[in-house]
């Protein structure tokens, strides 16, 4: 008899701790299992099913991907696994606008778990870099609002845009054949930027309705999600659905923001220019915002807001726990002193926003919640470098661990290939797009390499309030 009231005491004291530990999960997964929400019925607590931990998300440009990116990171660490890094040769992205090639991954982040840097998607030699069950997910954002954003993000950089007098968005797109030049320099920032990262063809002809038939049908064979940034909140819930991932996995803070004084209103009549001129932009994102809301149909309109309004929820508690119990202030890169959150600045004619962590987050903060909460707001540029930093480490740590047996079968040639590889050669190879230097967390400007986006392998056969900005 006291055997059996010891073990109802160990029982109900392991109830209380399974319930203290993992009260935001049950409460979050209850609540929507009372709804009647179908796809949590096969996993109503956390665990029972193994998250899906190998993903190759494509970083598209000004589309809300920076955030999620930093969403996979904190994952992958979080989880203890390997995300696949460009080598210092290509910078934070991978020798971008080059066709992804397994040459430009960093040695010391073999084999990957997840890939999520800034590519040109190359299909095969993703499969041959990644497991093979990995999952494939991207996002598009509406053409109007990314080609403004486009536009004013690298009006410095690209030459489509540098000789249109005035910076005037209007004038390029009156005549945009005057101004723009389909084989020079940065080109792809100037059309169809969104088919261009997905390995298209961005000049092909909008007359030419089997190519952009085919590209779509491509499109959807190879991504099991394409996430819309208008719609964030409502794409997270189908990716976690889809990967079988917890609430907290999906948290997260906008990043790489403009100030609204670096952002244009879009006068009548340019939409539909826009979408003119970017026709197969216009073409990916209507047919895969439709797709997105046909998902999210399936999974039950009153599921997904439930778990939109979870997410927001966790979302605020998390936020107010970081920055001293008050939402936190965007703060220009001159008003943030902790130059590792400093966002890097395009030109002096585009402000990029951050935040700053208080000064007395240490006080009764462990220093996982503070690693934590840095994380969660540190720009593109600084956390690509901690990253790598600590995956070099690990890698060294386990070096003559391992048997040449078990290494990944790209490390071996890699580490010979690299010197020869005429592509990646440190000395023909400066910042491979517009962006900051890797090794510095400065916001000042860099140059940007000449694109070759001319010689590279096309993919094909020939409610949310929008995160990007």
């Amino acid at each position: 008899m006291s055997q059996k009231k010891i073990f109802l005491v160990f029982v109900a004291i392991s109830t209380v701790s399974l319930l203290l530990h993992h009260g935001g999960h049950l409460s979050w997964t209850m609540e929507a299992f009372h709804l009647g929400c179908p796809a949590l019925r096969s996993h109503p607590a956390p665990g029972l099913k193994p998250k899906h931990t190998n993903v190759a998300f494509l970083k598209t440009h000004k589309t809300a991907s920076t955030t999620m990116q930093n969403l996979l990171f904190r994952f992958a660490e979080r989880n203890n696994l390997t995300v696949a890094l460009p080598v210092q040769a290509c910078s934070h992205q991978f020798c971008y606008p080059r066709s992804f090639t397994s040459h430009f991954v960093h040695p010391h982040t073999l084999p990957p778990n997840i890939i999520t840097s800034h590519m040109r998607f190359n299909k095969a030699e993703l499969q041959r870099l990644m497991p093979n069950d990995t999952i494939y997910i991207t996002i598009l954002r509406e053409p109007g609002s990314m080609f403004e954003s486009l536009f004013s993000y690298y009006n410095q950089y690209c030459q489509s845009f540098k000789r249109v007098p005035n910076g005037s968005l209007e004038a390029f797109l009156e005549e945009p054949w005057r101004y723009y030049r389909p084989d020079e320099k940065d080109s792809m920032y100037a059309r169809n930027t969104l088919a261009f990262d997905l390995g298209g063809d961005k000049d092909r002809p909008a007359t030419d309705v089997a190519y952009a038939r085919a590209f779509l049908a491509e499109v959807e064979r190879v991504f099991s999600l394409v996430m819309i940034a208008e719609y964030f909140d409502e794409s997270l819930v189908l990716l976690r659905h889809l990967l079988s991932w917890d609430l907290d996995d999906i948290l997260y803070v906008k990043l790489n923001m403009r100030t609204p004084s670096s952002k244009r209103s879009l006068t009548p009549g340019l939409p539909s220019k826009i979408r003119a001129w970017n026709s197969l932009d216009a073409l990916l994102y209507d047919h895969f915002n439709a797709s997105l809301w046909r998902q999210l149909s399936a999974l039950g309109p009153a599921c997904v807001a439930r778990e939109v309004r979870l997410l927001r929820r966790a979302q605020e508690r998390l936020m107010r726990s970081c920055f001293g119990g008050r939402m936190p202030l965007l703060r220009s890169a001159a008003q943030i002193k902790n130059k590792d959150l400093r966002p890097w600045q395009p030109s002096g004619k585009v402000d990029i926003v951050g935040y700053d962590l208080p000064v007395n987050l240490s006080r009764g903060f462990s220093s996982q919640a503070q690693e934590l909460c840095l994380k969660l707001i540190m720009p593109e540029v600084q956390y690509t470098r901690v990253l790598l930093r600590s995956q070099s480490l690990r890698y060294r740590r386990g070096y003559q661990l391992r048997s040449p047996q078990q290494s990944h079968p790209l490390q071996q040639p890699i580490r010979a290939v690299l010197p020869r590889h005429p592509q990646v050669q440190r000395s023909q190879l400066p910042p491979a797009a517009p962006g900051p230097a890797s090794g510095t967390g400065s916001t000042s400007t860099s140059k940007p390499v000449a694109g070759t986006e001319g010689r590279t392998t096309k993919l094909g056969p020939n409610s949310s309030q929008s995160q990007a900005s």
